[in-house]
């Protein structure tokens, strides 16, 4: 089975879990500029990797432009973001992925990082903005902490579900 791990990330955490996985499965590592309609037919498994920024997956547009190639393959989805509330969480998959493209089991929100000495003057100031019109003073609080939660234990159900789907290809039914 061919595979490849396409992931687009801005500081570094969506980078290092798909070296993680690119180790552990033994799969190269693309960028979306690198895989292009014709490359994405050579392959059987995909996973994508992404970081969210201000709600927004940063590989959003990539999948949208290639969905038509994409729903035919087996394909995973890693999401590294700051919130591990579901309710964001479903509202970052209703905003940011096609339709039908993939299923509950094959998308994993992992915990990212944030460390605001290493962010941008524009991206520090939007966290501040978004910080003050948050009402909660707890999620206020939060909002502005450093975090560093990008551990190589968050990829293990990727890894898991990445093997089953290889295993089920390999099967005598091929299911």
């Amino acid at each position: 089975m061919k595979s490849v791990i396409v992931y687009k990330g801005k500081y570094g955490a969506t980078r290092q879990y798909a070296g993680w996985l690119g180790e552990a499965l033994h799969m190269p590592l693309k960028t979306p500029e690198e895989l292009q309609d014709a490359d994405i037919k050579m392959h059987d498994l995909i996973i994508a990797g992404s970081s969210v920024y201000i709600g927004r997956l940063l590989i959003r547009d990539w999948l949208k432009q290639h969905a038509g190639v994409l729903k035919n393959k087996k394909i995973l989805l890693f999401v590294v973001c700051g919130s591990n509330n579901p309710k964001d969480h479903e509202q970052i998959i209703k905003q940011n992925i096609p339709g039908g493209l993939f299923g509950p089991d094959n998308i994993f929100f992992l915990p990212g990082r944030l460390v605001q000495s290493r962010l941008s003057w524009k991206d520090r100031i939007m966290l501040n903005i978004g910080a003050m019109l948050v009402k909660d003073p707890e999620a206020r609080k939060f909002m502005r902490q450093d975090r560093d939660n990008v551990k190589i234990e968050n990829i293990s159900a990727v890894i898991s579900r990445s093997e089953s789907l290889r295993a089920a290809d390999h099967s005598p039914s091929g299911v």
